[in-house]
């Protein structure tokens, strides 16, 4: 039997972007890691948002996120300030919130208890 059979496979990320009152909310369903955030990095590219750099990232369907991820989401927080913006993360629960717990992430990106907090705040 070929070992590779049995190898974890992830699924990938599934992206949805929308506009609410000129912010972009990127609604993020899957697991954050090496092998699944290229599509989240291309989203939240400033060129990709379309002059809007007030983003909102709805984690409520990510059920886990690696340092890949962190590197992901501070990279964000980091072009998006550049570009006068600004980064929210919304809904973000269980171990994903004890990850950006655990290396301060969550003092350095505002975490919402859901998106229509991070959407008012």
């Amino acid at each position: 039997m070929d070992q590779t059979e049995n190898a974890y496979q992830p699924k990938p990320l599934e992206i949805t972007t929308t506009v609410t009152d000129g912010v972009t909310v990127v609604s993020v369903s899957g697991e954050i890691d090496h092998n699944t955030a290229d599509p989240l990095i291309q989203a939240l590219e400033v060129d990709a948002l379309a002059g809007r750099p007030q983003v909102v990232i709805d984690m409520r369907r990510v059920p886990f996120m690696d340092s890949s991820g962190i590197n992901v989401l501070l990279a964000a927080h980091r072009q998006l300030t550049e570009a006068d913006g600004w980064l929210r993360l919304a809904g973000v629960h269980g171990s994903v919130q004890r990850v950006l717990q655990l290396v301060g992430l969550d003092t350095v990106i505002a975490c919402h208890a859901n998106l229509r907090d991070a959407l008012t705040a």
